[in-house]
């Protein structure tokens, strides 16, 4: 699937591939997914089973009568945010240094490491 790209410069987005997260806005709101892809030039995310569009296709070796195919569309950044395991709640990130100096990720809710 191409995307257009109209930013040269990349988003700093904070969510990672395999994070769980929650719609907060749009028509797939409250629905919660796992995100498949990273968009950092569009500033967009693709999440499972979230956004889907339908698309006809012309016949081809792969679908020989042509078909109606659904494509999980990617989703702004802004529109989710990550989901906390224990109370099952929306969640902004946030930064902690380590003393050996590494960088983790932790919930802004409660101050949790996110593994």
């Amino acid at each position: 699937m191409s995307l257009k790209v109209k930013n040269t410069k990349p988003f700093k987005i904070r969510l990672k591939k395999g994070d769980t997260v929650v719609v907060r806005a749009g028509k797939d709101k409250g629905k919660t997914g796992t995100i498949l892809a990273v968009h950092p030039l569009l500033n967009k995310v693709t999440v499972e089973g979230l956004n889907i569009a339908k698309k006809h296709v012309k016949p081809s070796q792969s679908h020989p009568q042509g078909a109606i195919v659904e494509l999980t569309k990617p989703i702004w950044v802004s529109k989710v945010s990550i989901v906390e395991p224990t109370s099952k709640k929306a969640s902004r990130i946030g930064y902690n240094l380590t003393e050996d100096g590494k960088k983790t990720r932790v919930f802004k809710r409660t101050g949790k490491e996110i593994k």
